[in-house]
């Protein structure tokens, strides 16, 4: 069957165009199990897509096929914004709301989308792609590889919790969140620019964080709740929105803070707040330092670990200049990618925490896949436990050397889900 690829022009508001987004919102809403869109839902969607500039595409039967219409049989779009590669905001393709209706599964709908994607990415000079995957099995094939991980944690709120010898010099203040929104927003911004591994916000968030609208219930989100810690000179530092929930437990919707101090005052606040028996939060840092810092530990449970970013590399030499570097060394390493993107022997030598990367002849001392390049980009796993998982190859000497260049102390971290 010849499928209609097509780009869909956002600027155009004629009734054919129209009726097309609306068939397009739809289907992705179809591919994930929600309920059809409602006009609401359709503009707030289009005017975010509008503001960063969205590419939306997809699959549409021929017209005259049975099932013909607005509606696509498969599902894409992509946004530039901006990756904390370490040393450098690079440039990020930022791949969302893909998918494929199963009556049109593996007929390379989605391979089709996805590389003239990626091509264009390549042509504009972007370095690096990423997305967020709701399955772990789709997307090592085209070169993406889990590369930050969050944890689901629980608080045991309930009387008797304590930190230990922990004073704060500041203070935390409720704030509708309307209000809070030019904190919130510049505490991220601060917190992006500082945390590797951070992607920067799509503009859906000033909606999901001012509870001007839900995209799940469909309304304003009236139980969003708002609080920011201010440091001992007035400076706010920090946020969480949150949500107050049935039976005492408080959800966490997001939590930024650029100090311990104002981490530890916020999961204070939190937990000691009227009625509540428990907080959880589904996209701790891996790192949080709250388990520590409590007089029982046992009131945190982590009730899942997984990953949340995957990366591709797709210019190999920019990339991994833009990345810290631990130890000073030299390695060419031999990347294998089916796409081409990443493919070939590149040296790297670093000095000072910084990398040279030039694409060479010389044999290779390590080989990986782009994908596996994908999960180390960042720092996440170490380089020892991708090669004991045979994903990367080499000497043992080799392998050594590499991870004592590659390997970071601290593990990446990102909130931004899209």
């Amino acid at each position: 069957m010849d499928y209609d690829f097509a780009l869909l022009d956002l600027a155009d508001d004629s009734d054919e165009a129209t009726a097309r987004r609306r068939g397009w919102i739809g289907a992705v809403l179809r591919g994930f199990r929600d309920p059809r869109p409602d006009d609401e839902m359709i503009t707030r969607w289009v005017d975010h897509y509008r503001n960063d500039r969205v590419n939306v595409s997809g699959a549409w039967l021929p017209e005259g096929e049975f099932g013909a219409g607005p509606l696509p049989v498969a599902t894409y779009a992509s946004l530039d914004k901006t990756l904390n590669a370490g040393h450098e905001l690079l440039p990020l393709r930022m791949i969302t709301d893909v998918t494929t209706s199963p009556t049109h599964r593996r007929r390379g709908l989605l391979t089709r989308l996805i590389e003239d994607d990626l091509a264009d990415a390549v042509a504009q000079g972007v370095p690096v792609a990423a997305l967020t995957a709701s399955e772990a099995t789709i997307y090592g094939r085209w070169g993406f590889g889990p590369a930050t991980f969050n944890m689901t944690i629980e608080l045991d709120a309930s009387p008797g919790f304590a930190l230990r010898d922990f004073t704060d010099p500041g203070r935390v203040e409720l704030v509708e969140p309307a209000d809070a929104w030019v904190h919130v927003k510049g505490v991220f911004d601060t917190f992006h620019s500082r945390q590797r591994g951070s992607v920067e916000w799509p503009a859906q968030y000033k909606d999901i964080h001012t509870g001007a609208y839900d995209f799940n219930d469909r309304s304003p989100n009236s139980k969003v709740r708002a609080a920011v810690h201010l440091d001992a000179d007035g400076t706010i530092d920090g946020f969480v929105v949150y949500t107050p929930g049935e039976k005492g437990v408080t959800k966490v919707d997001e939590m930024v803070a650029l100090n311990p101090a104002a981490q530890l005052s916020l999961w204070s606040f939190l937990a000691t707040s009227d009625l509540v028996k428990s907080v959880t939060f589904n996209i701790a840092h891996p790192d949080d330092p709250l388990q520590w810092a409590l007089v029982d530990l046992n009131r945190v449970k982590v009730t899942a670990l997984g990953e949340f970013l995957w990366i591709r590399v797709l210019d190999v030499e920019r990339a991994l200049a833009a990345r810290p570097w631990t130890a000073d060394g030299q390695v060419v390493l031999a990347v294998d990618d089916p796409q081409g993107h990443a493919s070939g022997h590149f040296a790297v030598e670093t000095s000072g925490g910084r990398a040279r990367v030039t694409r060479t002849e010389q044999p290779a001392d390590v080989t990986l896949t782009a994908e596996t390049l994908g999960s180390l980009y960042l720092g996440g796993p170490r380089v020892s436990l991708l090669h004991a998982a045979g994903r990367v190859h080499g000497t043992a000497e080799a392998v050594r050397r590499f991870a004592a260049m590659a390997d970071l102390v601290e593990p990446p971290y990102c909130l931004t889900g899209f």
